[in-house]
């Protein structure tokens, strides 16, 4: 699956350069951006296939069984907006920019002191021999990692400030996945990154891993009335359990089912709420009204400013 979507992906930059992109550059004289500019458009379409398949595995279900019916159009498009900027636009290239720089800074650090650094292959070497295992088992160190990352956005004051965007959306859909302040975008890719740099993904499987967590992410966001029963609910984040967190009584400290994709994290740490057939209605009502419905631009200011606010002692302000 990893080879074949890597291949596709790799097929379509080839073209895409050779054929646009190439002659464009070299006459006007910007052939030393070569390499750099084939990087990006690799990192455009992986932006765009992760945009298709959340879509495809998710939209048909909002239109089976909603939660509840469209009544904010404005809101949704301003999510929208969101994930393209997020997948497409500017975060990507921040976050390209910053894990290509960390990467390469680890790299030279570790080959300028001599230590190699443990990796879950060098400790369990028999990994290597498994993929499938390997990669499950990067699954469950990852979600383990995004568990307390979305934790403390919960419980920082000034990390909530900046989160408290995402909770104040009130017509929730898979596109609310990507509703989130940059800044926030860009400390949750670094984490993530970090994480997965430490225990050494390969970077053949890092796609793959981004791919499943953000569709298990925009899934649970998904306006769907489903649960995935008594037993599925304990194995896999479904929307029914993610929804109860975006409710408007479980908001900043007071949340529950902060997990992304396995529940277990909030049964061990005692967050779970595995209440059934429960669907409350979803925001902050805490929050200021352009939170809520306001435009990307202006969401964006009020959560700095809110963040100031938040680290000068005057949270709400």
């Amino acid at each position: 699956m990893t080879e074949f979507i890597t291949r596709t992906i790799d097929d379509l930059t080839a073209w895409l350069f050779e054929t646009i992109v190439q002659p464009a550059m070299y006459s006007l004289g910007l052939m030393d951006w070569a390499d750099d500019a084939v990087d990006w458009i690799q990192f455009g379409l992986f932006g765009v296939f992760s945009i298709l398949v959340v879509y495809v595995v998710c939209r048909p279900l909002e239109a089976w069984r909603p939660v509840e019916p469209v009544t904010d159009r404005g809101a949704i498009r301003t999510d929208i907006v969101y994930t393209l900027l997020t997948r497409l636009g500017l975060l990507p290239l921040v976050a390209f920019v910053l894990l290509n720089s960390l990467s390469a800074w680890w790299a030279g650090a570790v080959a300028d002191s001599g230590f190699v650094p443990p990796t879950l292959e060098n400790l369990i070497p028999g990994l290597r021999d498994h993929p499938v295992i390997a990669f499950a088992v990067y699954v469950v160190i990852l979600d383990f990692g995004e568990y307390w990352r979305h934790r403390m956005q919960h419980q920082l004051g000034w990390w909530w400030a900046l989160h408290s965007i995402h909770h104040a959306q009130r017509q929730m859909t898979f596109w609310t996945d990507d509703r989130n302040h940059i800044l926030d975008e860009v400390l949750a890719a670094l984490w993530f990154g970090l994480i997965a740099l430490a225990i050494g993904v390969p970077p053949g499987q890092f796609p793959l891993l981004v791919l499943v967590m953000r569709l298990a992410e925009s899934l649970s966001h998904a306006n769907v009335r489903l649960s995935f029963g008594r037993f599925g609910e304990r194995l896999v984040v479904s929307p029914r359990f993610h929804r109860l967190h975006h409710g408007i009584l479980s908001t900043a400290d007071h949340g529950k089912n902060y997990a992304v994709l396995l529940p277990i994290w909030d049964w061990m740490f005692g967050t779970a709420d595995f209440r059934r057939d429960v669907f409350p209605r979803t925001g902050d009502p805490d929050a200021p009204e352009a939170l809520a419905t306001g435009g990307w631009l202006r969401q964006q200011f009020v959560g700095l400013k809110r963040m100031a606010g938040a680290i000068a002692g005057r949270p709400g302000s």
